[in-house]
């Protein structure tokens, strides 16, 4: 036993939920942000300002089922890289040597592929185990440069085939019922995706990878959206007195997770959001309506980067282009701005106003270090 164990140190493999769940979940939010998210916003900047370099096609790719040829933009290969770019990332977390990261291309693309809806599930799991499996044979033969390959994408593209679709599957039903059940109970449902994806963006997981494998978009992404913001908007306006300009630009467009330490020292500095977000997320799905149906990555972003805001304006144009939308109003965007921005600052003050009252937060607790 003791060898085994030595093997996978000596390898740096380390079977752990911190190393799959956080580390390799991260990684490939951020896969798919430079991928399919990136790709989203370059084609929706490119319809919207009407950029003929954006819109044009640069390669058709042929359909074998039907003989037609699907044109490909800029914008349009990037999200078709996503699955290559979630592995590689993926990869990259798992510390892998260049032959195995290099091979994960491949891998990728195809559990991306073979999953379908629900690819981001199936490359995540397929990723990790060829990823493991590629380091362990790693510089174990004199013809590394053939073998490690060989076995990082026979690995990956066997899991591929074999669990992928069964993954995407089980992603894609989740993601569809936690959809169909917002729209049948939009008050609880708007309560508890809010609540718990605002939690997960604020905690060393990623909430946007979490949607993502979900392809959680409409209202269930609406009510993400919300939860991410009263999160991320929450801590950056009551920590202010603490943290100043830097801390509210910090927090409110890059992590509310820089807070974990602090909410580790004192849980309560984490009632205000929290509360936040189980007000604004009923909001956003009865009273604004409001649908997150750009790329689901982006329901689980909040305030990072606008990207929640630009996921849900990217959606407003698809659904204007598919004429389910007539135009943006002028509602759409009250909605946007009081989900986003003004319900999350005013809530937070208030009850954290409550909680300093009762002594359970005080000056201090929520400095950034």
């Amino acid at each position: 036993m003791s060898k085994v164990s030595d093997f996978l140190k000596k390898k740096d493999i380390e079977i752990s939920l911190k190393r799959y769940g956080i580390d390799a979940l991260g990684a490939m939010a951020q896969g798919l942000f430079c991928s399919l998210l990136i790709g989203t916003i370059i084609d929706t900047v490119g319809k919207q300002f009407k950029i003929p370099f954006l819109n044009s096609t640069i390669l058709s790719i042929a359909n074998k089922a039907d003989g037609t040829a699907i044109p490909y933009t800029i914008g349009g290969l990037a999200q078709l890289m996503s699955g290559p770019a979630m592995a590689v990332a993926i990869g990259y977390a798992l510390k892998c040597p260049p032959l195995v990261l290099f091979s994960l291309i491949t891998v990728g693309f195809a559990s991306n592929a073979l999953g379908g809806a629900g690819g981001p599930l199936a490359v995540l799991f397929v990723a990790i185990l060829a990823a493991e499996f590629g380091k362990a044979i790693s510089k174990e033969t004199k013809v590394d440069i053939l073998v490690t390959p060989l076995v990082t994408i026979g690995v990956g593209v066997f899991f591929s085939w074999l669990i992928a679709p069964k993954l995407g599957l089980a992603a894609m039903t989740i993601g569809e019922f936690v959809k169909w059940a917002t729209v049948q109970q939009p008050f609880v449902m708007g309560i508890l995706v809010s609540v718990v994806i605002g939690m997960a963006l604020t905690l060393p997981i990623s909430s946007a990878a979490i949607c993502a494998a979900l392809g959680l978009t409409g209202l269930a992404g609406g009510a993400a959206v919300a939860g991410c913001c009263a999160q991320m908007v929450g801590f950056a306006v009551i920590s202010f007195k603490e943290n100043k300009w830097g801390g509210l630009v910090s927090q409110g467009i890059g992590t509310s997770m820089l807070q974990m330490g602090n909410i580790v020292k004192n849980p309560r500095i984490w009632i205000a959001p929290t509360v936040a977000s189980a007000i604004t997320g009923p909001l956003a799905t009865c009273l604004f309506k409001l649908q997150m149906n750009g790329a689901p990555v982006s329901s689980g972003m909040g305030t990072c980067g606008l990207v929640g805001q630009i996921g849900v304006y990217t959606g407003w144009i698809n659904e204007i282009d598919a004429g389910t939308k007539a135009c943006i109003t002028a509602f759409d965007w009250i909605g946007l701005i009081m989900i986003s921005l003004v319900l999350p600052a005013v809530i937070s003050l208030v009850i954290h106003a409550g909680v300093k009252k009762l002594g359970w937060v005080k000056d201090g607790d929520l400095k950034l270090g």
